[in-house]
C-alpha cells in the first residue's frame, strides 16, 4: 500500500497495470485526502489500509494525497474537509469524511459489498 509520506502516493493491490477502470467492474478505486502528518491523518491512513486489506477483494487501488503539499488536488476534487475518502470507481462517486474507524459504516457509506458478499453462494 502507500506510505502516506509522498505528495500523491498511490499503490495497486492485486491489479494489472493495464487495467482500465471503465472495463473492470470488479475494481475499486479509492483516494484518501489527508492534511500533513497529523495524528488524525496517520490514523486515517492506517485505518484506510486496514479497511482495504480486510474488506475489499482485489483488485483495488488506494491512493493517498497530502493536500498540504498539493492544494490544487484539494480544489480540483472539491474536498471541503480532511480526511476524506473518495470512491471514484465503481460509480457512483461517493465521499466519506472521518478517520474510517468503523469498517461496516465505511462499506455502507461507499456502497460497497462486504468481502464475503462478493463470493458466490454455495449450490
Amino acid at each position: 500500500m502507500t506510505d502516506g509520506e509522498g505528495a500523491d502516493a498511490g499503490a495497486d493491490a492485486g491489479a494489472d497495470a493495464g487495467t482500465d477502470a471503465g472495463t473492470d467492474t470488479a475494481r475499486v478505486e479509492l483516494t484518501l485526502y489527508v492534511n500533513g502528518a497529523s495524528d488524525l491523518s496517520r490514523r486515517a491512513i492506517a485505518n484506510a489500509r486496514r479497511f482495504c486489506d480486510q474488506n475489499l477483494a482485489p483488485p483495488f487501488t488506494l491512493s493517498v494525497v497530502d493536500v498540504h503539499e498539493h492544494l490544487d488536488a484539494l480544489r480540483e476534487s472539491q474536498i471541503l474537509a480532511v480526511p476524506t475518502l473518495v470512491k471514484s470507481w465503481p460509480l457512483p462517486v461517493r465521499r466519506l469524511v472521518g478517520d474510517l474507524s468503523r469498517p461496516a459504516r465505511v462499506l455502507e457509506a461507499l456502497g460497497l459489498p462486504a468481502i464475503d458478499d462478493t463470493e458466490p453462494a454455495p449450490a
